[in-house]
């Protein structure tokens, strides 16, 4: 009886590792399922983004590279009707250069830039109080791409249609670089 058991066991699998989750084999995560709030204190489903191309790009208001946010309006206005979004996250986590509250990051956007894509509240971007969406971004383990550091700002992940990382961009790497505009052309 105790041999016929054991064969039952071993056919059901019962204790069996092929029964246990395969993290190598699992499926990455998609920035689709995060929910964050906006600069303006609504909520932003990134699932309403479905189908479209993502560009996220952490931003501060006084940085070196702060004038790339001429650059990433213009290509927002000229691909989003191609169905790419571009999705800012402003971030005090380099030297200080995103020191406003979400209402003036709000308004130096909108008087200097013309922003019009979505600004998200400002976040951290790295160390113990990074934001989960940062976190998906930069772990392979959640990603299914690879693990990054956020370098500085105005670092761009690029993912697809699917809401999966394709690939992260150098902050200093111009919104208008050919490897950005192929992506998008894609």
């Amino acid at each position: 009886m105790k041999h016929i058991v054991i064969v039952l066991l071993f056919i059901l699998g019962v204790g069996s590792s092929t029964t246990k989750k395969n993290s190598s084999n699992m499926q990455p995560e998609s920035i689709h399922q995060f929910r964050v709030e906006d600069l303006y204190g609504d909520t932003f489903d990134f699932a309403s983004l479905k189908g479209k191309k993502i560009m996220v790009v952490n931003t501060a208001s006084e940085c070196g590279l702060t004038p790339q946010y001429k650059d990433l309006q213009a290509l927002y206005e000229e691909y989003k009707d191609e169905g790419l979004v571009i999705v800012g996250f402003p971030a005090n986590n380099f030297g200080g250069q995103e020191p406003g509250s979400n209402e003036e990051i709000a308004t130096f956007c909108e008087q200097n830039f013309g922003v019009s894509f979505p600004m998200m509240a400002k976040i951290s971007v790295k160390g113990d109080d990074m934001h989960p969406v940062y976190q998906f971004l930069t772990q392979a383990s959640r990603n299914g791409l690879k693990d990054s550091e956020v370098q500085w700002n105005f670092q761009k992940f690029l993912l697809d249609e699917n809401g999966r990382l394709v690939d992260v961009i150098d902050p200093k790497t111009l919104p208008t670089d050919a490897r950005i505009l192929e992506w998008i052309k894609a």
